[in-house]
């Protein structure tokens, strides 16, 4: 893979880079159809990597289907795939971890206190193996791609991280590999995450300034939905996630939202500009 990554930059070509867990689905999709934009050469990665799952998460039944993963990628534009085992990508003398302070320590952090690690770790390794000059990440995991960007900052990565709008269903449920999990009735009720949200915006549209209420609006209508168990409500600065009591108009702040459908565990968030 590297081979031909440092062959396509020696021709003068650049590279935009997807790196997915595979169990494509259209927000995957839509980045792949946005690498072109960017870059000469659209590649993506396909791996399931152990190092971001906690030992009672559900790394053994996460989603796999390579063959339909690689037609779908081909489908939309990809050119390349690269698709390595778990030996190729940690050996077994494997000694290096890298962890990001501050951005890791809340909500996604503090609920799954090695994600991100295996997270920055895992991206680190496919940087270099595929030297991108343009890296493609959905918002869907906003926090994540914080922490990507702070990383490539620190480390001296020379790539542009593109952020893209999440893709939703016409319901409004985001688009998620975990959504497999859900019946066609649990999907249908999950879209409560989103309803919550826009109630919420509506109500910073209308002038809504504390960030105690804005939580409750949001907490009140996920009610609606009793199986619907919250993680948490996040109501926070989109630059850095520091929580403030009240907001001032042309603060850029973000929804963040954690909950349980059954064993399902599903995120989604909200850019909204006060």
């Amino acid at each position: 893979m590297t081979e031909i990554s440092c062959e396509l930059i020696k021709a003068g070509k650049t590279i935009g880079f997807v790196p997915t867990m595979g169990a494509l689905h259209l927000g995957h999709l839509s980045l792949f159809e946005a690498v072109k934009q960017y870059a000469d050469v659209a590649m993506a990665s396909i791996f399931v990597n152990p190092t971001q799952f906690a030992p009672n998460e559900d790394f053994d039944k996460y989603p796999r289907d390579l063959k339909k993963d690689v037609e779908m990628a081909e489908l939309y534009g990809i050119d390349y795939v690269f698709a390595p085992s778990n030996d190729e990508m940690y050996s077994k003398n494997f000694l290096t971890n890298i962890h990001l302070d501050g951005i890791t320590k809340v909500f996604e952090g503090e609920r799954r206190p090695t994600h991100f690690d295996g997270v920055a770790l895992v991206v680190a390794k496919l940087f270099n193996i595929i030297k991108p000059h343009y890296a493609f990440f959905g918002q869907k995991d906003y926090q994540q791609t914080l922490v990507i960007k702070q990383m490539v900052k620190d480390l001296n990565f020379d790539i542009d991280v593109v952020v893209r709008p999440t893709v939703r269903l016409e319901n409004g449920l985001a688009m998620s590999s975990r959504n497999n999990y859900l019946t066609d009735d649990e999907k249908e009720k999950a879209t409560i995450i989103y309803k919550s949200m826009l109630e919420a915006k509506s109500a910073i549209s209308l002038g809504e300034r504390n960030k105690e209420k804005i939580v409750k609006i949001i907490v009140e209508k996920i009610a609606e939905v009793p199986e619907l168990k919250i993680d948490y409500v996040a109501v926070v600065k989109q630059k850095d996630l520091s929580e403030v009591d009240n907001f001032v108009s042309g603060d850029e702040i973000v929804i963040l939202i954690a909950a349980f459908l059954g064993k399902t565990r599903l995120i989604d968030n909200m850019l909204i500009t006060v």
